[in-house]
């Protein structure tokens, strides 16, 4: 056993121990893709080439490249800077950096970042394009299927109450001729 005594210069020789190396910092994944998607998600290089379907059950991000089809019905896909997709594409969300040359359907969302160029056409409920997006194609915009039912229920109710079976300009003229007889003054 090895002590120190003061004033002595001379450390133990320990020759069991490996000459301490520093460690270079390796990159986090997670921090190249965006805050809002950072949580569990398959990460697909910008080496990688797919040609043939895809699909999964977790989120999706994709800096490579893929020809054929995308199918991700319930979950997040993203298709990053680096990424080039020649297929249409089915997912919950979709956000689009690079290029895609195909038909995309978002169920819920598709954005169109500034450095996207998309050549196909768009069915969503909601859609974000930002400046400088490239964007060649038609959008179809549905509705959410729960405001829209309640709506057509609502027409139909009054439609039936008043014993009309047209359509529902019908509903709409029966709902304001009730409303007009509320208000008429009685003489």
């Amino acid at each position: 056993m090895w002590k120190s005594t003061p004033g002595s210069d001379t450390k133990p020789m320990n020759t069991n121990a490996a000459p301490a190396m520093p460690t270079p910092a390796r990159p986090s994944l997670d921090s190249a893709r965006p805050k809002e998607f950072q949580s569990e998600m398959a990460h697909i290089g910008k080496s990688v080439i797919i040609r043939g379907e895809l699909s999964g059950s977790e989120d999706l991000y994709l800096d490579g490249e893929v020809e054929g089809n995308i199918s991700l019905t319930e979950h997040n896909f993203i298709v990053g800077p680096n990424g080039r997709v020649r297929a249409n594409i089915i997912a919950k969300d979709v956000v689009i950096h690079g290029k895609v040359d195909g038909n995309v359907q978002g169920h819920e969302r598709v954005e169109l970042k500034k450095s996207a160029v998309l050549s196909g056409d768009i069915s969503t409920q909601r859609i974000v394009i930002e400046d400088g997006a490239f964007f060649k194609g038609a959008i179809d915009i549905r509705k959410e299927s729960g405001k829209s039912d309640s709506k057509r229920e609502m027409a139909a109710a009054a439609s039936a109450s008043s014993g009309y079976s047209g359509g529902s300009g019908g509903a709409v003229s029966v709902q304001r001729s009730l409303v007009d007889a509320k208000f008429e003054p009685k003489i």
